[in-house]
């Protein structure tokens, strides 16, 4: 399956055709990224953390991961 986060082209394992936010997140992020902070869009809409796990990722979606930036 290919997906784009942050624009970025990203291919997970080709026995999946749809996984869970929850799934590709463990995939794609290191640990110590995982238990910051951060804002995530599938397609455009925003998915609150309660919902990572029942929310589908398919083939072409795109996930935005907005971290936030530390400084004055």
């Amino acid at each position: 399956m290919k997906i784009y986060i942050n624009g970025e082209t990203t291919t997970l394992p080709k026995t999946s055709t749809k996984m869970s936010i929850q799934q590709v997140l463990a995939i794609v992020l290191a640990d110590n990224e995982q238990t910051q902070s951060f804002a995530l869009a599938l397609n455009g809409e925003f998915v609150g953390r309660d919902h990572y796990h029942a929310t589908q990722v398919s083939n072409h979606d795109r996930i935005d991961l907005l971290f936030p930036i530390v400084g004055g």
